[in-house]
């Protein structure tokens, strides 16, 4: 009996269906507790009666709540991945919208002091400014709620988060006034004597740098320990928000080095440049950290990519072992001349058994052992660079009888007990008397020959945890007629471009029947590009890459324009002096160059580093489908385009600023200076 049911994906039938596995989980043993309570009369095994039929005892088999678990774990990773980028993209944002609200209260300063002088205090000017900013935040975040309701696609588990939207606009309301209100508040008058006050701020510097220091290393331990947790989204942030602090300490020290060395030049535009640069490095640090946040998560997207478009040929290569591979049920023998009937094409063959072995030194018993029997020579043919095909090459000799026992080297996973001292086991096949074999181990199977594609389709089919043992394909004379086990044939073109799929489909079918199960390597490689959860990732990690760039370009811009004025200041001063146009633009350039470096090394560190910090929470095998994790591998032409655009970008700035001073006249150059 076979119950076919339509699966829903929403989160309530979702979690029904996990409350429905505890339930069939019993269900073949209380099925067999109310049919099999007879005993047949000719074997002696119990009997059990359905519908007034004899049959053997029941098994209830659940394929939909292992589907539904493995997608879970995929899910949960895929989410967790997901937010790390979105995440970074609202820290994004959010600086944006400081630098914007900055620059606001920049244009309304005096009108600010007006009303401060005329007895305004400072909660009525916070809320007459909120008055004017929350409206728009509110229909902002509305439209923006309604068109990501508009554009995001039907029929997905996935829903509306009303109450993200909600902190975010939040977020936004309560960052306007609070910049207001440090912008218009009365400073405290001492009651008493205090220290002085640069080091009291320089003590509230450093308590603030160690609790963010102190945040960004908790959530690292966090993250290496429980996992991915989409919680735990924001620490990619809290790091980002730490590599600058640390960049903001090391930056003026960068800068004072060069400035000693400019200083011993002889003309003075380096000097000035490089001295402006220093003097403006503490204000420049909401530019730095947006900047480097953005080239951070860039990097990071791409990283991430690079690795699982990497990794998803090797999980190709791991599902098939070869060009091609074709399984079935039971232990079938091709037909002679069925393996070399196709030119330009190679085989192995390689057969699975579960078997009982028992220790030869303590006598215990282990069961279930996957049995596996290989030719090393086929699988040398195959793969010649094969790590588990060089192993097992010269180990495994042909099959030894001795006083009716067969003695049969073998490589042991390292999970079997007791492989020291050897195994023995006896098997009984059909029309012959039973056969005693001897276990000889030769070896330990390592992880970089378990890992070997040439196994990865047998493996699929042996339960997790199960010992597994490789022995010679000689030994299958002894179990060719027992039916329990699979067979598969890996089939490997000869040629450096793989056969067309239809003539490797052809020879699979012609060897192992229509009944086998025939997989290509690029087409399953394809099915794993188009997955859904491997898209969508992309999709995820490109967009956000792609709005947090655009948000911070914005902040960059603003930012800019908010300190503009001290920059212009100071050129004009220098060209009542008699400093030339060409000067003004190299010392624009000066001003500038080193924010842009210090921004393209941080954002790309940070890029390049974060993954590997966060290694053991960023499983990406569930997108790959390979027995290990992948190597961390970057996108080195996108973070060399990434780190130039950053460059451009302050380089462009510098050079309107340089267009826009040669346009002022001689009255306002003096009157800026």
């Amino acid at each position: 009996m076979t119950w076919q049911l339509r699966a829903d994906l929403h989160g309530a039938a979702v979690d029904r269906a996990h409350a429905l596995a505890g339930p069939l989980s019993q269900f073949g043993a209380d099925l067999n507790a109310d049919l099999c309570q007879g005993v047949d009369p000719v074997t002696g095994d119990i009997s059990c009666h359905v519908g007034g039929q004899q049959t053997g005892p029941l098994r209830v088999t659940d394929a939909l709540t292992p589907l539904l678990d493995a997608f879970t774990a995929q899910d949960h990773q895929a989410r967790a991945l997901a937010s790390f980028a979105v995440d970074s993209l609202a820290a994004v944002a959010l600086a944006t919208t400081a630098v914007a609200v900055r620059l606001l209260l920049r244009r309304r300063e005096a009108y600010l002091r007006l009303q401060r002088a005329r007895g305004a205090s400072t909660a009525r000017l916070v809320v007459l400014r909120s008055a004017v900013a929350w409206p728009v935040v509110l229909a902002t975040a509305l439209l923006g709620f309604a068109g990501g309701r508009y554009l995001a696609p039907g029929g997905t588990s996935g829903s509306a988060q009303p109450v993200a939207a909600a902190g975010s606009a939040a977020a936004v309301a309560l960052t306007v006034s609070l910049l207001t209100w440090l912008a218009v508040r009365e400073p405290a008058r001492p009651r008493r004597r205090r220290r002085p006050r640069r080091r009291a701020v320089g003590a509230r510097r450093v308590v603030l740098e160690l609790t963010v220091l102190l945040a960004a290393g908790a959530g690292l331990a966090a993250l290496r320990s429980q996992g991915p947790d989409p919680v735990l989204g924001a620490v990619p942030v809290l790091v980002a928000l730490a590599a600058m602090l640390v960049l903001l300490r090391l930056y003026p020290l960068a800068l004072r080095l060069v400035l000693r060395q400019t200083r011993r030049g002889r003309g003075t535009v380096g000097f000035v440049g490089v001295a402006r640069a220093a003097h403006d490095a503490p204000a420049t640090g909401l530019a730095l950290f947006v900047l480097v946040l953005t080239l951070g998560t860039a990097v990071f997207g791409g990283l991430v990519q690079r690795t699982v478009d990497d990794g998803l040929a090797a999980g190709a290569a791991w599902s098939v072992g070869a060009d091609a591979s074709a399984t079935i049920e039971g232990n079938t023998a091709p037909a002679a001349g069925a393996l070399t009937g196709t030119p330009g094409i190679r085989t192995a063959l390689q057969h699975l058994h579960t078997m009982e072995l028992v220790g030869r030194a303590d006598g215990a018993v282990v069961s279930p052992v996957a049995v596996v029997t290989v030719d090393p020579r086929q699988l040398a043919a195959v793969a010649p660079r094969s790590p588990l095909a060089r192993a097992l090459l010269p180990a495994l000799a042909g099959a030894q009888t001795s006083g009716g026992t067969v003695t049969l080297p073998a490589f042991v996973s390292p999970d079997l007990p007791g492989s020291g001292g050897g195994f023995t086991s006896t098997v009984q096949a059909d029309g012959r008397p039973p056969a005693h074999i001897a276990w000889k181990p030769v070896g330990t199977l390592t992880a970089e020959q378990l890992h070997d594609p040439l196994l990865g389709p047998v493996t699929a089919r042996i339960p997790a945890g199960t010992p597994m043992v490789v022995t010679t394909a000689s030994a299958e004379y002894l179990m060719s007629q027992r039916t329990a086990g699979s067979t598969v044939l890996l089939l490997q073109g000869t040629g450096p471009a793989a056969p067309d799929a239809a003539v490797l489909r052809s020879a699979a079918t012609r060897a192992l029947g229509p009944l086998a199960r025939v997989s290509i390597r690029s087409q399953t490689l394809s099915a794993l590009r188009d997955d859904g959860l491997t898209s969508g990732l992309g999709t995820v990690y490109a967009t956000a890459s792609a709005l947090a760039a655009l948000a911070g370009l914005l902040a960059v811009a603003l930012e800019l324009v908010l300190t503009s004025h001290e920059r212009s200041r100071t050129t004009s001063f220098l060209r009542t002096l008699g400093l030339g146009g060409r000067q003004a633009g190299a010392m624009h350039v000066l001003q500038l160059l080193p924010l842009a470096v210090a921004s393209a090394v941080g954002g790309t560190l940070l890029g390049l580093v974060e993954p590997r910090l966060m290694a053991k929470a960023m499983d990406l095998r569930q997108f790959t489908g390979g027995p290990a994790q992948p190597a961390m591998r970057a996108d080195y032409s996108l973070t060399l385009a990434l780190v130039a655009g950053v460059v451009v970008l302050i380089l462009a700035a510098a050079a309107t600023e340089t267009a826009l001073a040669r346009r002022r006249r001689l009255a306002s150059v003096l009157r800026l200076a």
